[in-house]
């Protein structure tokens, strides 16, 4: 039985304000009651993993591990990211909007207006206050292990950033087999790190999942036992290049073979069945390049684009394997009953068309690549799956990963606390950066302020869940909270059910609470709504520090 109940974790984050306020400090507890023992947190993040993947949310793909969590727990499903990894990562860690905690766009895609700007560093600054910091500060034991992509230098490290224990990939993405692993300073390949030290080679049989699930499980075990633990576990599947073990592709040969539009509603009758949509929701039409539907391919592009999925969905099932390691290891020494997890994904699915994509290097990796079609999905191999499979992922809303749409900042989420009364389907609207302050609640930490440790930091943005966890509101953020976003010069702003998106063709504005597709544009209905929300998302805009890039976007 799970002992750490949520109404224990209100009572210790309230504590403080008490003090805050001029009240006098609690009594002491009867010595005979021993204190209730703080939760471990285990946060688990998945790599442009698609909306409908997983069982839970409506996916085919063997996912028993994740499915079990998320049926046990709350399922969010008005949860968002940003619309790409970094910016979300940052964002998550930080409480606070990406802009000013150091990454206002990925590294790798910098406009020459945004190269050195305050905002635009790639790394966390230094008013930023991590999540591990804060709850190393509470005396948890804090463990990291997978993908980092928050600065490659020794001093933007998870070690540096409140990690006792680290294994992490630097960079965005890389082989799965770790083939690109860099040899020499200043080369293209990527760059592992284990407590702060660059590695120079990878452990045997290194494949990013397993390898993953295997260090944090080994952290797990070195861990001081008397302090609760912080793990944070960030696989980078299903990102591209899509690689996966043999055995685990061949349980997916055929599946694929009618083709995304056909996943596409098979998956949204599931999500329907399951009471994650409306069952009259509209879903938003596909958006494909002309030629690209599955009736126009020729029967070997159908093969190859098959291929890929089933390679795709390998990778899924596999995370989910690992997922069932570290979940099995909790239970057996006896910590599982008393951790909170949380899983998310960092943006929506990818629909890059990664042979064609104009990115500094990834051209270059596809073509040195085997990419025939018997050796699709091995080390050697370098492909992704594109836009078909991404929105087959992604429906109903609108588009994909690197947008401000649904598509691509509406991720899938869940949340299992010990003691939790709420379950089965949430769709209240939160953001990943409300887990710093969520948690560091449930640790009994404060985590308000422009001040931490006598320095100045950037206060959190995001809002706890715990009222609305333990029934003491009805919603995360007020309704007319203003919610803004930038990526790549595309832009939106949320209040309540309303939404406003500008993906650099004018304002339109959608009531996503009845169109969750994002189908119909009401600006024209409502002048005075888009006036009020462009001008509130200008006011943000300079709030954060956007800086609008002054050259076009690689991504689709």
């Amino acid at each position: 039985m799970k002992r750490y109940t949520l109404l224990s974790a209100a009572i210790v984050a309230m504590a403080p304000l008490v003090l805050l306020h001029g009240g006098t400090a609690p009594a002491p507890l009867d010595a005979a009651e021993p204190a209730e023992p703080r939760p471990n947190i285990l946060v688990i993040v998945a790599d442009d993993l698609g909306y409908s993947d997983l069982g839970a949310f409506g996916g085919e793909i063997s996912t028993p591990n994740l499915d079990a969590i998320a049926a046990h727990g709350l399922k969010l499903t008005g949860f968002h990211a940003a619309p790409t990894c970094s910016p979300t990562r940052s964002m998550l860690l930080s409480g606070t909007d990406n802009h000013l905690a150091g990454v206002g766009n990925m590294a790798e895609l910098l406009a020459p207006n945004q190269r050195g700007q305050r905002g635009y560093e790639g790394y966390l600054p230094g008013d930023i206050v991590s999540l591990a910091d804060r709850l190393r500060d509470l005396d948890y034991a804090t463990i990291m292990s997978g993908k980092w992509h928050l600065g490659t230098r020794a001093e933007d490290s998870p070690a540096r950033h409140g990690f006792d224990q680290s294994f992490d990939l630097a960079q965005g993405g890389g082989n799965h087999y770790g083939l690109d692993l860099s040899k020499a300073p200043g080369d293209r390949g990527t760059t592992y790190w284990e407590n702060g030290a660059q590695l120079s080679t990878l452990p045997a049989g290194f494949y990013s999942s397993d390898t993953y699930a295997t260090k944090l499980i080994e952290f797990l075990g070195k861990a001081d036992k008397t302090k609760p633990f912080f793990a944070y576990l960030t696989f980078t599947a299903p990102h591209w290049p899509l690689q996966a073990p043999d055995e685990d592709v061949a349980r997916y040969r055929g599946k694929y073979d009618a083709g995304f539009e056909v996943l596409r509603t098979q998956r949204l009758a599931r999500q329907k069945k399951l009471g994650l949509i409306p069952t009259n929701v509209a879903a938003h039409p596909l958006v494909l390049k002309p030629g690209a539907d599955w009736a126009s391919l020729t029967p070997e592009q159908k093969r190859e684009q098959g291929r890929a999925m089933e390679i795709y969905a390998a990778m899924v099932d596999r995370m989910d394997q690992n997922v069932g390691r570290v979940i099995a290891h909790l239970k057996a020494t006896g910590q599982y009953d008393n951790t909170i997890i949380l899983f998310t994904a960092d943006n929506g699915a990818e629909g890059l068309d990664v042979a064609r994509a104009e990115i500094p290097g990834l051209s270059e990796r596809v073509k040195a690549a085997d990419n025939s079609f018997a050796n699709l999905g091995k080390p050697t191999s370098y492909i992704g799956y594109g836009p078909g499979w991404a929105q087959a992922a992604t429906a109903p809303s609108w588009l994909y990963k690197g947008h401000v749409t649904e598509g691509g900042t509406r991720v899938a989420a869940f949340i299992d606390w010990p003691g939790v009364t709420k379950s089965g389907v949430s769709g209240a609207f939160g953001t990943v950066m409300d887990v710093v302050p969520t948690l560091v609640e449930a640790a009994g930490g404060e985590w308000r302020g422009t001040s931490y440790a006598g320095r100045a930091v950037q206060p959190v943005r995001g809002q706890s869940w715990l009222p609305y966890l333990t029934g003491r509101a009805e919603r995360v953020h007020a309704a007319d909270e203003l919610v803004g976003s930038e990526l790549f010069g595309r832009r939106a702003i949320r209040q309540g059910d309303w939404k406003a998106v500008n993906l650099g063709d004018g304002w339109k504005l959608f009531d996503v609470a009845r169109d969750p597709g994002e189908t119909r544009d009401l600006a024209g209905r409502n002048p005075k709504r888009v006036a009020a929300l462009t001008a509130a998302w200008d006011a943000y805009g300079k709030q954060v520090g956007v800086i609008m890039p002054s050259t076009p976007v690689a991504f689709p």
